[in-house]
């Protein structure tokens, strides 16, 4: 067993809860007097750990027998709307007794890996119930699904469920990329495209797509705007997530400047999530 750890600001826990969460090895302790904070991940191998160390800095140990007496319990299983159960369990027997126990809903296996996005986050479990309406209101096999800021894939593999005729995800992150691939393969659905891609500099098809998920962090919703708009299809439907509730109406107010704005707004905690589109076509649909 391996250690990585390192000390921040405390005036960025928001964004390290936000990448490290679902792993239930991770672990945020606050230094004496609050300004600082000591961020840990407890991982199975040294090639692990030195891929955090990669991405972040900080230091890596090897954790002695004696200090890793019980590793933390994996996030219970979520459920979306009738649609879904989103469980990081991978075992087999216990995978067929969940089926079994909710048989109506489909499973979605999302191991908690270095990856945003297992379900049990606010911003992503909110982003699949909006995407299980969404489905409801379109025809199957008939419409397309852009994810920007894949993370794990969970929201590609949803849209991919639910009946998305083609499904396109990216993310800038190479360790994202290939936990994503990883999991659509885990959950029968490989014919979703991940690419390993910056938002503020990818290039569109002229065509759109009908449902664009952008699951990115407030700073970075605000600076791709342009780029969403114009990966947005005409009638299309527009999932947003990652906005801190603080910086909400900025993020709203940069997207007002590209035509785009919201119908549904969810607030959870400290974090705000939004359904929306082009206004005309908000417009049309009040006018209805």
């Amino acid at each position: 067993m391996y250690l990585w750890s390192k000390l921040s600001g405390a005036q960025w826990i928001d964004a390290w809860e936000e990448r490290f969460a679902g792993n239930a090895n991770f672990v945020l302790e606050y230094i004496k007097g609050g300004k600082s904070v000591r961020l840990q991940v407890y991982c199975g191998t040294k090639k692990e750990a030195d891929a955090i160390f990669g991405q972040f800095g900080g230091s890596v140990r090897k954790v002695k027998d004696a200090e890793w007496k019980k590793a933390p319990e994996p996030p219970k299983p979520l459920k979306v709307r009738d649609a879904f159960l989103v469980t990081a369990e991978t075992n087999a027997k216990k995978l067929a007794a969940l089926r079994k126990e909710h048989g109506k809903r489909e499973l979605i296996v999302i191991p908690p890996e270095m990856a945003f996005g297992t379900g049990d986050h606010a911003t992503t479990s909110t982003c699949l119930r909006f995407l299980v309406d969404i489905s409801r209101e379109r025809e199957a096999g008939k419409w397309s699904v852009a994810d920007l800021g894949t993370g794990s894939g969970l929201l590609a593999i949803a849209a991919a469920k639910l009946g998305a005729k083609e499904v396109w995800g990216c993310d800038f992150d190479p360790f994202a990329v290939a936990v994503a691939k990883r999991n659509t393969e885990r959950n029968h659905t490989p014919d979703i495209t991940i690419k390993e891609q910056d938002v503020l500099k990818w290039k569109p098809r002229k065509k759109g797509y009908n449902v664009v998920a952008a699951n990115l962090f407030s700073t970075v919703l605000i600076e791709a705007w342009p780029v969403i708009a114009k990966s947005l299809a005409k009638g299309g439907d527009l999932v947003v997530s990652g906005i801190l509730a603080t910086q909400a109406w900025e993020v709203f107010e940069a997207a007002a400047k590209e035509g785009l704005g919201f119908s549904k707004i969810v607030k959870k905690g400290k974090w705000v999530s939004a359904r929306g589109g082009w206004f005309e076509d908000l417009a049309r649909v009040a006018a209805d």
